[in-house]
């Protein structure tokens, strides 16, 4: 069966921020000193590293949910589908609606109920529901929608990730220059039979939690003088760098392996955009495994101008891509697509799959 990616939709926050919003700030370190440097040198730097020059953030009056069914909407409609007829909607994020200008999440109802209400969908049948799986979690929700329509309980799922990461940052933790708010979405349907196998056609997912599980997780303030009670999103970037090329690529490799498709037919590989130089190295990883060059403009990259919204970058990535706004990219029907992605738990997935 062909499990196939029929529309695509992305909204991108109109409120841009640039490194320069960020020079007045005051930045600490974990144990609450000041930051040794000055903000001039730790934006260079941060630009040197990760590669964001700007970032977006959603306005005052947006929640998570809004901006989720805004992209839901535009791929329902590019899709050419009645929404009635969905079966699951899948809303991958981590934070649920964090109330603008608190850190406090509303996670009741789920995300996925919000947008299901937001489309006026009235079929009880189509089942709403949220992952929590880090910034893979869009990737593992169009799994979980492949097992789905496998098993014979689907048709047709809607999947989405979406997340406003810019309101549980720590404005005193350079870190928080990474994170920007933003979502994508995705009609996956089953589709008849072809000579020519299309879709997804190999997956590989994994959760790592023995030593890692606190690589990513929520905080105090660097600035000792804020509440201690209030958290904020928290990374060990030196342990999260090192987790991820060593087994981000492995698990590229794998799930190419599965699917039957040589590493030479690989069109675009669409990386999680959380840091320009870790992708990079992921990438260059990933093809000294079969004693390759990296093949020019293979991996489209948006984190220069979007930052990393976490699950939203991938689907948000396809988006531009195939409406062809991402300057000097494109697909065609019959590439090969090898999707992948690290995040909190720690968790990693990749998907090949063929237009």
């Amino acid at each position: 069966m062909n499990i196939e990616i029929t529309g695509t939709g992305c909204f991108i926050p109109t409120e841009t921020v640039t490194n320069a919003h960020f020079s007045d700030h005051s930045f600490y370190m974990e144990d609450g000193n000041p930051f040794p440097h000055s903000n001039t040198i730790i934006t260079r730097k941060f630009v040197d590293i990760t590669g964001i020059r700007e970032r977006k953030y959603v306005s005052e009056n947006q929640a998570n949910s809004d901006i989720a069914f805004i992209a839901a909407d535009l791929a329902v409609k590019d899709s050419g589908i009645d929404p009635e007829t969905l079966d699951y909607i899948i809303v991958a994020h981590n934070f649920g609606n964090v109330i603008n200008q608190t850190v406090q999440t509303d996670l009741v109802p789920s995300i996925a109920a919000r947008v299901k209400h937001q489309l006026r969908i009235k079929n009880p049948k189509c089942v709403a529901y949220d992952v929590i799986f880090g910034c893979p979690g869009w990737i593992e929700g169009v799994i979980q929608a492949q097992a789905f329509i496998k098993a014979g309980m689907a048709r047709k799922c809607l999947v989405i990730g979406s997340e406003t990461l810019s309101r549980v940052v720590d404005h005193n933790d350079r870190d928080s220059m990474i994170y920007s708010d933003g979502a994508g979405a995705t009609v996956i349907e089953l589709l008849p039979e072809t000579d020519e196998p299309r879709g997804i056609l190999a997956f590989e997912t994994a959760s790592f939690t023995y030593d890692e599980v606190g690589y990513l997780n929520l905080g105090p303030s660097y600035d000792k003088e804020r509440d201690p009670n209030i958290r904020y999103i928290k990374m060990q970037g030196r342990k999260i760098y090192e987790f991820a090329l060593q087994h981000v690529p492995v698990a590229m490799a794998s799930c190419l392996e599965k699917s039957g498709i040589p590493i030479e037919q690989v069109t675009k590989v669409l990386i999680h955009q959380a840091n320009e130089k870790m992708d990079e190295a992921i990438l260059q990883r990933f093809y000294k495994l079969y004693d390759m060059e990296i093949p020019e403009g293979i991996m489209p990259m948006s984190i220069q101008t979007l930052g990393n919204s976490s699950v939203a970058t991938i689907p948000t990535l396809l988006d531009l891509i195939l409406k062809g706004k991402l300057e000097d990219q494109s697909l065609s029907k019959g590439d090969i697509i090898l999707f992948a992605s690290v995040g909190a738990g720690m968790n990693i997935n990749a998907i090949v799959y063929r237009l």
